[in-house]
C-alpha cells in the first residue's frame, strides 16, 4: 500500500496522471444531430450495469512493457484512429432522469484527456518500485464518469524488463476481459511483419461438450446438478475457511498491489508433454502448489515455529480447508482479433460485451509429498468442471435473477458468491508472437483487476516464449504479494523437475 506521506514529487505525478477531478463536463455531439443522438441512447447491457453496482465496481488494468521509449504523440495520433472510433471507447455512461437507466451517449474525444504522460526523472531511485506504487495508486481512484471510462498511463521510464511502460485502465462496463485484451492487440500488429494482425490460440466454445455415450450425458447433468447446488449454497451460507488469504468486509474498496513473475513457456509445455494434461492443468496445479507454500508459511509464522530445514517440509496447513477460486470462462466460441479491427475501421460495435461464465473451482490445498499431484488434481477438478454446464448456468442465472428481482438483487448475488470464495483465477490467451503497439515493440503484457471483493486475483498470461503471472492483491490481507510470486516460480521447478525425471 502506499504511503500517505509519500514524496511531495511523487504525490505531484500521482495528481498528474489522477487530475480527473478537474476536467470539466464534456459536450456530446453527433454527425447527424438530435435523431441519431436518440438512436444512440442504447441502454447498458445487465452484465455491463452489473459493473456498476456496490462491491462489483470492478476496473481492469493491462501493462505493457515497451523495448524502447514510447513516443506519446505517436500513440495519441494512432488511438484516435482506432480504439476511439470503437463506439464504446468515444461514449459517455449517461443516467437517463426518466427512466434511471444508464444510457450510452456518444461525445466528442479529447484524447489528451485519456493519455496520461508524466514528466519523469530518468535517474530516479528504484524505478521497478516506481513503476509498481504508480500502478497501486491508480487502483485507489476511479476514472471520472464525465468521460468515457477509459485512460492509459505512458511512464518513459527504465525498469529492468522495458524501457517504457503504458498501463491501460478500462472500467469492466466497457467488456470483458477478453473483449479488452482483443481490442488492445487490435491495435498492434507482428513485429517481423507490421502489417499482419497477432494470432491467439483457438478458443474451445464452453458450451461444446463431448457426449459419445449415455453415461457421458448422465456425468454432464449429474456435474451440473452438484454444481447447481453447490452455488446455492454459497450464495446462502457456505463460505470458504478464513485463511490468511481471506478478505474482509470492505475488501473491494482498498488499493491493491499488483505483481508478475515470468516462467518459460516451454518449460510449460515440457511439463504439459510428459503428463499429458492442458497448458491450463499445468498452471493450476503450479497454481495449487504455490498457495499451498504461501500458506504453510504463513501458518507456521502464525504457530510461531522457527524457521529451519525440517520445518520448510512439514505441513502446518489445517486440515479440510474450504479453499475456492472463481474460475472465469469464455462464453464466445472464437476470439478474432481482425473482427475489431473491422469495427473500428467502420465505428461499429461488432460481437462485444461482458459474455463471461464462471465456475466454483475448488483448490485441494496442503503439502504433497510428489509435486505433480498438484498437477493430476488440478487436472480432475476442471476436468470435471468441463463437463458441466457450469459457466453457462453461472451466466444464465444472472440473467434470470435479473429479470424476476432486478440490478440490486444480482448485484448482492454476485457479491456473496465473489466474498464466499477465496480468490478470482483467469487465463487469458496472448498473442503467439512478439508485437509492435504503434512502432513500439512489446516485450510483456500483464492484465489484472482491482475492484473485486476478494484480496486475491491470479491472471496467467501467455506471451510468446513465456507465461506470466500477474498477482493483484490487497495488501491488508496479504503484505508479502511477491513471496507469493515466488511461490508460483519455486513450485514449477518443482513440477517441471519431477516431471522431467518421470520421462
Amino acid at each position: 500500500m502506499i504511503n500517505q506521506t509519500a514524496t511531495p514529487k511523487f504525490r505531484k505525478l500521482m495528481d498528474l496522471s489522477q487530475g480527473l477531478k478537474s476536467l470539466k463536463k464534456i459536450k456530446t455531439t453527433t454527425k447527424d444531430g438530435p435523431k441519431v443522438m436518440e438512436q444512440d441512447h442504447q441502454p447498458l447491457s445487465p452484465m455491463a450495469r452489473l459493473f456498476h453496482e456496490p462491491g462489483s465496481n470492478v476496473y481492469i488494468i493491462t501493462m505493457m512493457g515497451c523495448k524502447t521509449k514510447i513516443k506519446p504523440d505517436v500513440i495519441k495520433q494512432n488511438l484516435v484512429h482506432s480504439l476511439v472510433r470503437h463506439p464504446r471507447f468515444s461514449s459517455l455512461q449517461v443516467t437517463d432522469n426518466e427512466t434511471g437507466n444508464i444510457v450510452w451517449v456518444p461525445t466528442t474525444v479529447s484524447i489528451d484527456n485519456h493519455v496520461i504522460v508524466p514528466e519523469l526523472d530518468p535517474n530516479i531511485e528504484c524505478p521497478d518500485k516506481f513503476v509498481e506504487d504508480f500502478v497501486s495508486n491508480l487502483s485507489n481512484s476511479p476514472i471520472d464518469k464525465s468521460k468515457p471510462l477509459w485512460d492509459l498511463h505512458l511512464l518513459n521510464i527504465k525498469t529492468t524488463d522495458a524501457e517504457g511502460t503504458g498501463i491501460f485502465r478500462f472500467h469492466h462496463s466497457l467488456g470483458d476481459g477478453l473483449s479488452l485484451m482483443t481490442l488492445c492487440l487490435a491495435c498492434t500488429r507482428q513485429s517481423s511483419d507490421v502489417d499482419a494482425l497477432p494470432t491467439l490460440p483457438m478458443n474451445k466454445n464452453p458450451g461444446s461438450i463431448k457426449t459419445t455415450s449415455f453415461w457421458s450425458v448422465l456425468k454432464v447433468f449429474w456435474n451440473s446438478f452438484v454444481a447447481m447446488m453447490m452455488f446455492v449454497f454459497t450464495v446462502l451460507f457456505l463460505k470458504d475457511t478464513d485463511t490468511p488469504l481471506k478478505g474482509s468486509v470492505g475488501v473491494e474498496n482498498r488499493p491493491r498491489r499488483f505483481v508478475r513473475k515470468n516462467v518459460n513457456l516451454d518449460d510449460i509445455m515440457a511439463v504439459k508433454n510428459a503428463m499429458n494434461v492442458t497448458l491450463n492443468d499445468v498452471v493450476l496445479g503450479v497454481t495449487q502448489a504455490g498457495l499451498s507454500r504461501y500458506l504453510n508459511r504463513r501458518y507456521s509464522k502464525i504457530m510461531d515455529v522457527g524457521k529451519t530445514s525440517h520445518n520448510d517440509k512439514k505441513d502446518f496447513i489445517p486440515k479440510d480447508i474450504r479453499l475456492r477460486a472463481t474460475f472465469f470462462f469464455n462464453l464466445r466460441a472464437t476470439t478474432r482479433i481482425d473482427a475489431l479491427v473491422d469495427s473500428m475501421k467502420v465505428g461499429t460495435l461488432g460481437r462485444w460485451g461482458n459474455q463471461i461464465g464462471y465456475v466454483l473451482l475448488p483448490f485441494a490445498i496442503g503439502l504433497k509429498s510428489n509435486p505433480l499431484d498438484y498437477v493430476k488434481e488440478a487436472k480432475a477438478m476442471i476436468d470435471e468442471k468441463k463437463a458441466s454446464l457450469e459457466p453457462l448456468f453461472s451466466y444464465f442465472v444472472v440473467e434470470l435473477v435479473l429479470k424476476l428481482f432486478g440490478m440490486k438483487a444480482v448485484g448482492k448475488l454476485n457479491h456473496k458468491v465473489f466474498f464466499n470464495t477465496t480468490l478470482w483465477f483467469s487465463n487469458v490467451p496472448g498473442p503467439q508472437q512478439e508485437v509492435t503497439f504503434y512502432g513500439h515493440d512489446v516485450t510483456y503484457i500483464a492484465p489484472s483487476c482491482y475492484g473485486q471483493p476478494n484480496a486475491l486475483m491470479i491472471h496467467a498470461v501467455t506471451y510468446t516464449d513465456k507465461l506470466t503471472f500477474m498477482i493483484s492483491a490487497d495488501e491488508e490481507t496479504i503484505p508479502d504479494p511477491h513471496r507469493l510470486c515466488d511461490d508460483l516460480e519455486e513450485s514449477f521447478h518443482l513440477i517441471k523437475a519431477s516431471a522431467l525425471e518421470k520421462e
